[in-house]
């Protein structure tokens, strides 16, 4: 399977990822809710205007976003794979909202009431690269153009 392919697998098939952002050279996740696009040029996430995440991306717009398909077996190191999505985020404008919404609510509706609040901003990551991580240690990079 092409490079491409495995990894647009694997985000797919997630429903969660761990975001990881800065503040003041101090890393902090978030465990968050996404949906990718088909091309893997964007991953988009929701999170209230009034949290740390939200301060955080808005100091230092550059994250990075795991997401793996472990299931807790012993064989998952060995089987088990992992991506990482480095890029930049931002508040998805306001033309674009509705779109979004849409593909968010497909991937997520028990999030309705969370997402559509008017607290919360739907966020888009534009992903410069991907690393998965295959075989406990393989490491292959996709970079998105």
């Amino acid at each position: 399977m092409e490079l491409d392919e495995t990894i647009r697998k694997l985000l797919h098939s997630q429903l969660l990822g761990v975001l990881a952002t800065q503040r003041e050279g101090h890393p902090y996740t978030s465990l968050v809710a996404v949906v990718a696009s088909d091309d893997l040029r964007s991953i988009w996430l929701a999170t209230s205007r009034h949290s740390r995440k939200y301060t955080n991306l808005t100091t230092d717009a550059r994250v990075a976003l795991l997401m793996d398909n472990r299931s807790g077996s012993p064989s998952d190191p060995f089987e088990g794979q992992s991506v990482t999505a480095i890029g930049v985020a931002a508040e998805v404008a306001p033309e674009q909202h509705p779109a979004t919404l849409r593909l968010y609510l497909a991937k997520h509706p028990q999030l309705e009431e969370f997402v559509t609040a008017a607290d919360t901003a739907l966020i888009q990551v534009a992903v410069e690269r991907y690393l998965l991580v295959t075989q406990f240690q393989k490491v292959e990079e996709l970079r998105i153009q």
